[in-house]
């Protein structure tokens, strides 16, 4: 059944990228959505049968706390991910996916924190610091936030020194497209950066912009790249669960304001 559902997912992807026009009004088509989340309820019942069997059992606290994530139960996930830690404490200077579940859920204090630990963990990944720049700015504003930048001293994969020097303040959103273009990338390669890069300009536009409507046609750019829609990433599902809150959150503000 998972190995199944699996590979329907992955063959709904692969149509989906070859048939933009599919999309209809959302980035991601309803065939795809239900693949989605048939995927993951099944992901999510079959760890659940592995933990009646052992409570203990880390890796499938793992795979169903990425599971609940992806399904939009956030406060599932935390659960799970807290467990693996609580049966494997070494497991907590790693644990990212936990700091982003944190930060879904609006626990900002806590997703900063556990973003600052993994620094110690990894010295290199700016996709880090960005989570906890987003996590200290909304949990005590821009200037505690840009304060508490974490440092980096080593070279990261693109676009993410652009993307750091972006919510930094030392470079404007236009101007990371424009670098990538300056490149010379290969295609396909490209494609993975500008979903990278579509992402989190659209997250800082939202997070500093007064307008965060402004961030919607960047985040869906996100959720419709070819990498990330073919590859179902993490970081794809997350950009498909942000992309939906933050439209949801629009538009729920049009209806109470007619004006707008």
């Amino acid at each position: 059944m998972r190995t199944g559902t699996g590979k329907l997912f992955r063959l709904l992807l692969g149509i989906t990228a070859l048939n933009p026009l599919s999309h209809g009004k959302g980035p991601v088509p309803k065939e795809i959505i239900d693949a989605i989340q048939a995927r993951y309820s099944a992901q999510e019942k079959a760890a659940s049968s592995r933990l009646a069997e052992n409570p203990k059992d880390v890796s499938a606290y793992s795979a169903r706390g990425d599971a609940r994530l992806f399904l939009g139960d956030f406060a599932g996930s935390r659960s799970d991910y807290e467990k693996m830690i609580e049966f494997n404490p070494k497991l907590e200077i790693s644990h990212w996916r936990l700091g982003i579940a944190y930060f879904y859920l609006k626990e900002y204090p806590k997703a900063a924190r556990q973003f600052e630990i993994y620094h110690g963990y990894d010295q290199v990944d700016r996709e880090n610091g960005i989570w906890r720049f987003m996590s200290q700015y909304k949990a005590s504003g821009p200037k505690v936030a840009a304060k508490g930048l974490l440092k980096y001293e080593k070279d990261d994969r693109p676009p993410y020194p652009w993307l750091y020097e972006m919510y930094a303040g030392r470079l404007e959103p236009g101007r990371v497209f424009k670098t990538i273009d300056e490149q010379g990338f290969p295609e396909r390669y490209k494609i993975r950066v500008l979903f990278h890069a579509n992402l989190y300009v659209g997250i800082y536009l939202e997070l500093t912009g007064a307008d965060p409507g402004k961030a919607l046609p960047f985040l869906r750019k996100a959720v419709s790249n070819e990498y990330g829609r073919s590859t179902g990433t993490y970081m794809w599902q997350v950009a498909r669960i942000h992309h939906e809150l933050l439209l949801k959150s629009v538009e729920s503000g049009k209806r109470a304001d007619p004006k707008r």
